[in-house]
């Protein structure tokens, strides 16, 4: 994983994680070894910090058309 990736994920907003796991095309290099165990994690821990009625409220927001 290189700092530029590092810094992407850490910059993102819960909402940000959820459009860009939703909508990424297969392959995204965000998504592919440690990189992608890192986004995982954090995620994780970012959805556990807003809790279930904002994670409800950014899935509706974000929809499923891309």
């Amino acid at each position: 994983m290189t700092d530029a990736e590092k810094a992407e994920i850490d910059g993102m907003s819960y909402e940000d994680m959820m459009r860009r796991n939703r909508f990424a095309p297969a392959g995204d290099p965000l998504f592919v070894g440690e990189c992608g165990d890192y986004f995982l994690k954090v995620m994780s821990k970012k959805r556990e910090e807003v809790g279930p009625t904002a994670h409800t409220a950014a899935s509706k927001r974000i929809g499923w058309d891309g």
